[in-house]
């Protein structure tokens, strides 16, 4: 495993979504309430109330520790969601192949985060997620007890706890399970409540099983506004470790698509993780 500098971002993904990608110039950005962690979102929102009941507590202010546990046990009721397209900082590793490149048999494309940075505008922002159940630290605490001690009753229809519980669902994105720290992991997110300037129809995925929501990113536009060409944000194309894709026939897919310059930058995993059968 590689632990890149920070300055490129890998997606792991299998070949459906590349193409997706690459010939498409489509990114999806999915409902992170449909992805691996149970905890997303309702992780931070669980601990910051926890967070800011325990400080009132300590404080002696018990009636209104009890009214926050309340308010926020209401607030985790309901469906919020944000759509994210998920990267690692880690370059070939065997867990993020395992986990979301197809179990080895996928791809991984590497983006740099420079022009994803720039690219992140409006309802979009690029999120560095940390991995921590202690949000005693964290500024909405003080948001919220600056709110208790204004005095009245704490009410979700109170346009001041409205705005807070909508800063602290925003906030929820870039916090997870600490056992999940392992991804080490950056988010371009799509807000749950901002929207100005975000004109993207959703669409939607119909399996046998369930009909999934997703926002299709328009990546000819987006490097058209950065500035600069799909080409130029794409860092490397690594092919999985236990992929049968030949990297020659991948190679004449760029060439074929209209992305010659990629053909350089196309290798084949060095991980030597191997799928197994029964």
């Amino acid at each position: 495993m590689e632990r890149a500098n920070g300055t490129i971002l890998y997606h792991y993904t299998d070949f459906q979504a590349v193409d997706g990608i690459l010939r498409c110039a489509q990114l999806r950005v999915n409902n992170v309430l449909r992805m691996n962690d149970s905890a997303e979102m309702r992780h931070f929102m669980t601990r910051l109330s926890s967070a800011i009941t325990e400080r009132l507590n300590r404080e002696g202010n018990r009636e209104q520790a009890q009214a926050v546990h309340t308010l926020f046990r209401d607030e985790i009721r309901k469906e919020y969601s944000a759509f994210a397209a998920c990267f690692s900082f880690y370059r070939d590793d065997a867990a993020q192949w395992e986990r979301y490149g197809n179990r080895g048999r996928g791809i991984c494309i590497a983006l740099q985060r420079e022009y994803l940075q720039k690219m992140a505008k409006g309802a979009l922002s690029l999120q560095t997620v940390f991995y921590r159940d202690d949000m005693a630290g964290h500024p909405m605490v003080d948001v919220f007890c600056k709110l208790v001690q204004a005095g009245g009753p704490l009410s979700a229809d109170d346009p001041e706890i409205k705005r807070a519980m909508r800063d602290a669902w925003a906030c929820s994105v870039s916090y997870k399970h600490p056992s999940f720290a392992s991804e080490y992991e950056m988010r371009l997110v799509v807000s749950p409540f901002e929207t100005s300037g975000f004109d993207v129809r959703p669409c939607y995925h119909v399996t046998k099983e369930r009909i999934k929501k997703y926002y299709p990113l328009d990546l000819m536009s987006m490097c058209r506004q950065a500035g600069i060409g799909i080409e130029d944000l794409v860092a490397e194309i690594i092919i999985g470790p236990d992929s049968t894709q030949s990297m020659a026939i991948f190679q004449d897919y760029l060439r074929d698509n209209g992305l010659p310059a990629l053909v350089d930058r196309v290798s084949l995993s060095d991980c030597p993780l191997r799928g197994l059968s029964n």
